[in-house]
């Protein structure tokens, strides 16, 4: 047991001189706002209320964090990558072949681009041709949120 003591005291003892250090410090910190003009007190006064109030906010933050799950890679959805087929009305604009829904949504945009098929007034609105009117179900303006669900009508 007396071994245990005498490093618990050599620990001390090499505090200890730190903190003599520390004090000698704040001393030094104080003098520079006593040498500025005396403000009034209502200052000094609030300042120290508004230090007891920010720890407390500060304490609450921990908390919070320790709750929240931890980040990780979000991962693509295997329903989006899955390839599927197009109807012959939707093979017309993107091809025959099985694709995943964004690359068919893909082909679709560059279709209206290429064509020039997006409303010049609202850029929201997609203006269909022969093609894509067989596929919008015969409507001769679509929204382009709209035109997704109308799409995946024609995927099986």
């Amino acid at each position: 047991m007396a071994t245990a003591k005498k490093p618990a005291a050599k620990k001390a003892v090499a505090k200890k001189p730190a903190a003599k250090k520390a004090a000698v410090k704040k001393p030094a910190a104080k003098a520079a706002p006593a040498k500025k003009a005396a403000k009034p007190a209502a200052k000094k006064v609030a300042k120290p209320a508004a230090k007891k109030a920010a720890p407390a906010k500060k304490a609450a933050k921990p908390a919070a964090k320790k709750v929240a799950k931890p980040k990780t890679a979000r991962k693509p959805n295997a329903a989006f990558m899955k390839p599927m087929t197009p109807s012959a009305t939707l093979a017309a604009v993107v091809g025959s072949n099985p694709l995943p829904r964004t690359e068919v949504t893909k082909k679709v945009w560059e279709y209206i681009k290429k064509n020039k098929l997006q409303d010049e007034a609202n850029k929201r609105n997609i203006n269909a041709d022969e093609k894509l009117k067989a596929v919008f179900g015969g409507k001769k303006q679509v929204s382009m949120f709209e035109m997704t669900k109308l799409i995946s009508d024609h995927l099986k």
